[in-house]
């Protein structure tokens, strides 16, 4: 009976270990292309002078980047070095990020200036 409940237990491990495996893979990565903003002012910057600027404000204070995709305003989740420096450069223009959202949250792979 024990050895029966051991492998009924294992069975039932490795089936959710899978499933688990099996939706993180189903998770695909999306190209979004928009105008680099923060989460606190999206689409409207209320600092004077230009959004790069504001922008580049609202982050040293804590603000997360964010990616303005016509009314759509998606907040970024990245720590990698690259990513910051370039959404950092790119501040108020157009780029390409790439990663996979989820409730308006895109987790960043890569970012590109937009061509």
């Amino acid at each position: 009976m024990h050895s029966r409940l051991k492998s009924f237990s294992l069975a039932l491990f490795s089936l959710i270990l899978i499933f688990s495996f099996a939706a993180s893979l189903s998770a695909k990565s999306l190209s979004y292309t928009g105008t680099v903003s923060d989460s606190m002012c999206g689409a409207k910057h209320e600092m004077p002078g230009d959004p790069a600027s504001c922008t580049r404000a609202c982050v040293s204070k804590g603000s997360k980047y964010a990616l303005v995709v016509g009314d759509k305003v998606y907040t970024l989740d990245t720590s990698d070095a690259a990513a910051l420096a370039t959404l950092d450069k790119q501040a108020g223009a157009k780029v390409t990020v790439t990663g996979t959202e989820k409730d308006g949250t895109i987790a960043v792979r890569s970012v590109k200036a937009a061509q």
